[in-house]
């Protein structure tokens, strides 16, 4: 199973956008699906308040955790990692026309209706 089938059971599984595809990283990465699920669990549904959707958020902690900058010198880490969460949200963004999870869905979540 690929990372996007395996996102999509995750998601249909119950979890939310973001811990779907953070997660489905996580091997990869070298960190326990558990911790990844916890660390995106907070992000789903545009951190609530239909904001950056989850799916985004979470591509990009999976982006971050491979990609990033961890010490004050590692500049070229840092700008790799800015360039492709650029790259990866024009895409998104050009592929589903937002990365905002109200647009998407095309109601607001931080709303009590």
């Amino acid at each position: 199973m690929n990372r996007s089938d395996e996102a999509e059971k995750l998601f249909r599984d119950g979890f939310n956008c973001s811990q779907a595809v953070f997660s489905a990283f996580a091997s990869e990465m070298g960190i326990q699906v558990e911790t990844a699920m916890k660390i995106a669990c907070a992000f789903g549904g545009g951190m609530r308040l239909g904001n950056t959707c989850g799916a985004v958020t979470g591509a990009l902690m999976a982006i971050g955790l491979k990609y990033g900058k961890s010490k004050a010198d590692e500049n070229e880490a840092r700008d790799k990692t800015y360039a492709l969460t650029k790259q990866f949200q024009d895409r998104f963004c050009k592929a589903k026309g937002s990365v905002m999870c109200r647009d998407l869905l095309g109601y607001d979540l931080s709303t009590p209706e």
